[in-house]
């Protein structure tokens, strides 16, 4: 065989490589389809024509509306819902349509105002069942972002149209899903940006949702506005703290943020507890270094002044301003008992941290028995009750004694 001719193989068939091959563009079976679909659904068909889509024109300009629009049915989720079946339809026949849908549902909310009232309604139920259906691909923004326009915002039409939105939705879905969709469209934080400027407060949401039946999403957001005041007086103290401050001016802040917030006292004695500990600087090398730290952070906040009452220059006076009963004794009980049942290296000083707080005056003796004999959180207490005793045990010959 001469070395220029190219070896063969007998009997062997050589495979060409496929290519994909695009199907040339058929608008009759693609328009064949669609009819199919509109026959399918009993003449059920929603059309966004014939009507203003945008700010500046006329009503001339308006042509004439399509009988089967659904902006022409009843404002009712049962009339509107087999428009959004239709769309829904479609789309999974033709995803790139999608756009398009996105393009003129953002114009008609950007000219909300050009609407009639019952018109605006269809809208948001449709906008609500959109979502509800998981209308393939329709992005949350498109349908939130576009109604944030001063104007609308302004005169009332946005808060009427999102009041319907979320009405339509929680019908079907939870709070959870309502709130999932705020997240995506990034507005989670910015609920009070719907109602006009003179009625974004915290008092005007609660009275317009709940007078609207919309109770859990006030319950939400009251509880998200008390969770960002518990941050904010958090952080407030733990820069105080950083910073040296005088104990005096640390109370000011407590109690002019538990004021202003309306704080339970519960809650504030969870956070000067979670204060004082981030306090405490941990070495991270030596356990002993760091339970000394630990202890002397517990007795500088519990070192008395007896005339607190008139001047506060302690954290045990800053506690006891807020440790005023039983029950809120026992809570910074259980609130020493989880932090050393999470910190490792706090375990072992449970009893320690118990005892300064006893000698200092901030846990009463009942308190400290009570919890002993009938505590209820269960997190690390067989552990803690065990190394509890001795103290305890001293304690009750004390008052046998008395």
């Amino acid at each position: 065989m001469s070395s220029k001719e190219k070896p063969t193989l007998g009997g062997t068939r050589i495979k060409t490589r496929k290519r994909n091959i695009a199907a040339s563009l058929d608008p009759a079976a693609f328009s064949d389809a669609v009819v199919q679909i509109y026959l399918e659904n009993a003449g059920d068909l929603v059309v966004f024509t014939g009507g203003r889509t945008q700010p500046g024109t006329t009503k001339p300009d308006e042509g004439e509306r399509h009988p089967y629009s659904f902006l022409d049915c009843e404002p009712k989720r049962e009339a509107v819902l087999p428009s959004v079946i239709y769309v829904q339809k479609v789309l999974r026949r033709r995803p790139f349509l999608i756009k398009n849908l996105e393009n003129v549902m953002r114009r008609f909310l950007q000219s909300l105002e050009l609407c009639e009232e019952d018109e605006r309604k269809k809208l948001a139920i449709f906008s609500a069942l959109a979502f509800s259906q998981k209308l393939s691909g329709l992005p949350p923004e498109t349908v939130l972002q576009p109604l944030l326009k001063d104007n609308l915002v302004a005169k009332g039409i946005v808060l009427a149209f999102i009041t319907d939105f979320f009405k339509e939705y929680l019908l079907d879905n939870s709070l959870d899903d309502l709130i999932s969709i705020l997240k995506r469209a990034k507005m989670e934080d910015n609920l009070l940006e719907f109602f006009p400027s003179s009625k974004r407060t915290a008092e005007a949401f609660s009275e317009h949702f709940t007078k609207e039946g919309l109770l859990q999403l006030v319950e939400y957001n009251e509880k998200k506005i008390f969770e960002e005041k518990l941050k904010e007086m958090k952080s407030a103290l733990t820069t105080l703290i950083a910073e040296e401050a005088d104990q005096s001016e640390v109370l000011d802040v407590v109690k002019q943020r538990v004021a202003d917030a309306k704080l339970p006292e519960i809650e504030v004695v969870r956070i000067l507890w979670d204060v004082l500990m981030d306090a405490v600087q941990w070495s991270g090398k030596n356990q002993q270094q760091n339970a000394n730290a630990a202890l002397r952070q517990v007795h500088y906040l519990c070192f008395i002044d007896d005339s607190f009452l008139l001047q506060v220059r302690t954290w045990a006076n800053l506690l006891n301003t807020y440790c005023t009963s039983g029950k809120l004794e026992l809570e910074l009980l259980y609130k020493v008992q989880m932090q050393c049942y999470e910190d490792a290296k706090l375990m072992k000083l449970f009893p320690d941290i118990v005892r300064a707080l006893y000698d200092q005056d901030v846990l009463a003796e009942d308190t400290i028995l009570h919890w002993f004999r009938k505590g209820t959180n269960p997190k690390g207490r067989q552990t803690f009750v065990k190394s509890l005793e001795p103290f305890v045990n001293w304690l009750e010959e004390a008052e046998e004694e008395e």
